[in-house]
């Protein structure tokens, strides 16, 4: 049994600088089969930073405060999820969730069946410089903590973070 206190987890946020406050709880109670983050949004954050699937985990966002704003799927079609509310994508489902509001987001995002994600199952979608259009970019993190994106289409490559 592990027990921990949300104050107590520490901020850990994404390398692309999209959030301000981000505790992985899951790292701090020792899960080896389900992902567990916590976050509060302000105006104009994101949980991840951009439209992106998982292949390997599916996942699940518990509004707590406020409202987030998700785009799902390819063509981007918005959900709004309040207070009180949950939402689930199926592993490789596109997706990214966002503080539209003026009001501050406080929510979960939940995953399973890994505790981590496997970043080379990971795709996101991202504006290729080479194809001058939105394409899908293979994803990795770097051992320098930053993200390495790798077109799908014309294999250019470029890291942020």
């Amino acid at each position: 049994m592990e027990k921990v206190s949300i104050e107590d987890v520490d901020i850990v946020n994404n390398p692309l600088g999209v959030h301000s406050v981000r505790k992985p709880v899951s790292r701090d109670l020792g899960t080896d089969s389900f992902a567990m983050n916590y976050f509060e949004l302000e105006p104009g954050e994101s949980f991840s930073g951009g439209l992106h699937a998982h292949h390997d985990q599916e996942e699940v966002f518990h509004v707590q405060e406020g409202t987030a704003t998700f785009e799902v799927g390819r063509d981007r079609e918005e959900h709004e999820v309040a207070a009180g509310e949950l939402i689930r994508f199926a592993p490789g489902e596109f997706q990214m969730g966002k503080n539209d509001s003026d009001e501050r987001v406080v929510g979960f995002a939940l995953g399973a069946p890994k505790a981590r994600h496997d970043f080379d199952e990971m795709e996101s979608v991202v504006h290729c410089r080479e194809c001058d259009e939105e394409t899908a970019h293979d994803t990795v993190l770097t051992d320098q903590g930053a993200f390495a994106f790798t077109c799908s289409e014309c294999g250019n490559e470029f890291t942020i973070g």
